[in-house]
């Protein structure tokens, strides 16, 4: 539980940091802005299409009898529909963030610079920081649609297909929108993502309390372009933390513990959150 809650404060934490630097919230909405034109004209198709992409995949139930007909292809069009707000809350993320690379880049180098310590750069050129961010993103979000599409097949359980489904889905949206948000400043620090996904893994609690709450509040129109700015200051303070940035000794440095690596780009430290964010 002390996890959850500190990832909560990293989450409000990056917020509070771009409401005192408010020249990087302006700065920082503007990828937003464009993904969210395009997702809305998206999504309004999708609801538009539903019922005929419905009617389409079960012609066997053109001859049902009435209610039979209306309720089960109501009920399928509603999970195709839940099914791609699933998938735009999850791509919405690393469509932004690719489309904002240089924008998010300089966010998260003036939150390290603000914080202290050191500016990790990548030094590679933007088309190849692109590349990086691309790929990496189509990996996770082929992981993301592995699990949504079981997470629609467990959506016709009764009961369980609309409760516990629902808040699983939730949960997965969150760690995987960490994730993508973590990755501005772990790419810059030189981490893959076999590594980024092993240290996330780590501190499983931490991710969710950091991107749950992000995810549920991203299902309101226009929420998500606001918080984009904070979120990724917030994920890369997380980010300073995990990786012991400062230099500090990780909690395998203890008294008897093996110690702490050298390489500022290896992952060293995996202790609670610092108290200098609740």
């Amino acid at each position: 539980m002390r996890d959850l809650a500190g990832g909560f404060r990293y989450l409000l934490a990056g917020q509070r940091w771009v409401f005192r630097h408010g020249r990087w919230l302006g700065f920082g909405l503007l990828p937003g802005l464009v993904s969210l034109v395009l997702y809305a004209g998206a999504l309004i198709g999708l609801g538009y299409g539903a019922d005929d992409l419905t009617a389409w995949a079960t012609p066997f139930a053109d001859d049902w009898s009435k209610p039979w007909l209306g309720l089960f292809r109501g009920f399928l069009t509603a999970l195709v529909f839940g099914l791609g707000l699933f998938l735009a809350v999850i791509t919405f993320t690393a469509v932004t963030l690719l489309i904002g690379q240089p924008f998010y880049e300089s966010l998260s180098e003036q939150v390290d610079r603000s914080e202290g310590g050191e500016v990790p750069q990548s030094g590679l050129p933007l088309w190849r920081e692109l590349w990086i961010s691309a790929r990496d993103s189509v990996k996770v979000l082929a992981r993301v649609l592995l699990y949504g599409i079981l997470l629609f097949a467990l959506g016709f359980i009764p009961v369980i297909g609309q409760t516990v489904v629902p808040a699983l889905g939730f949960c997965v949206s969150g760690y995987f929108l960490t994730q993508e948000l973590t990755a501005v400043a772990l790419q810059r620090r030189k981490v893959d993502l076999a590594d980024r996904l092993a240290l996330l893994r780590s501190r499983r609690l931490l991710v969710l309390g950091f991107g749950v709450p992000l995810v549920l509040s991203f299902v309101v129109p226009l929420v998500a372009v606001f918080l984009m700015p904070g979120a990724v200051a917030g994920a890369t303070l997380m980010a300073r933390d995990l990786m012991a940035v400062d230099g500090a000794p990780s909690a395998e440095a203890a008294p008897g513990g093996p110690a702490a690596p050298q390489d500022p780009s290896a992952p060293v430290g995996f202790g609670p959150p610092p108290p200098a964010y609740s």
